[in-house]
């Protein structure tokens, strides 16, 4: 498929063909393309854990019930925000590496990382398979990494599952171009768009849904965030506890 094609015909697939065999050739494909995805200062922030054990894809599914196509699928990856080799480079030619400081290196690299996993969905697409990406692993955040053995200045920030799809699925609509596209300046739109969007869900009838669209993410921005995470990044050296 050209590239806006497979760009446009986007779908989250979740149940995957378990007798499918993902080749060797496919893998180093997607890894490839993922790795040619644009960095800051071609700084390469992210390292990418390819999870061959199936014992440590049972774990990641007893943490996490809820995705076991992380048990199931052809692949899975977990997609880490990397400072860890920064450091070692800091350390190399013995200068400071005050990160903790601020929160610019690890936006820098979560952002790193964002674009190569989103490389790896669209070369994905492109082989004709499916992937869904996991980001509910920074849940049991501590958990993962001590289980990928991650060093610290290193961040798991999403997992990608990659498969044939056994389940078809329709391509999910997006809001509307007027709350999401602003030209020049941020424009402020009416919360009409918006209502037209859960009606526009409700229609598209998604069963895993049980919310409107809104009513979801206001009850999840109403709650406390994720604290482990915070913990996590003050314990693994991105910043400090006052921050």
């Amino acid at each position: 498929m050209e590239a806006l094609e497979i760009l446009n015909q986007h779908r989250t697939y979740r149940s995957f063909d378990e007798t499918y065999q993902l080749s060797e050739e496919e893998l180093h494909k997607i890894l490839n393309a993922s790795r040619q995805a644009p960095s800051w200062m071609n700084g390469q922030m992210y390292s990418i854990v390819v999870i061959r054990d199936q014992e440590i894809r049972k774990q990641l599914v007893a943490m996490n019930p809820g995705n076991p196509h992380m048990l199931h699928s052809s692949a899975f990856l977990v997609f880490v925000a990397d400072l860890k080799r920064t450091e070692k480079v800091a350390r190399h030619y013995g200068t400071d590496y005050p990160i903790d400081s601020g929160l610019d290196p690890l936006i820098t690299a979560v952002t790193d990382t964002a674009l190569a996993l989103e490389n790896a969905v669209i070369a994905t697409e492109a082989l004709g398979l499916g992937s869904v990406v996991v980001g509910s692993i920074r849940k049991d955040i501590s958990e993962v990494s001590r289980l990928l053995n991650l060093p610290d200045y290193a961040m798991p920030v999403a997992g990608l599952s990659i498969g044939k799809p056994n389940v078809e699925m329709r391509i999910k609509p997006r809001l509307p171009e007027e709350a999401v596209v602003h030209y020049d300046t941020y424009q402020e739109y009416d919360y009409g768009l918006i209502e037209t969007y859960d009606d526009t869900m409700e229609k598209f009838a998604e069963a895993r849904e049980t919310k409107r669209w809104s009513k979801k993410f206001a009850d999840y921005f109403g709650a406390a965030p994720n604290k482990k995470v915070d913990e996590f990044l003050k314990m693994n050296k991105f910043f400090q506890p006052n921050i």
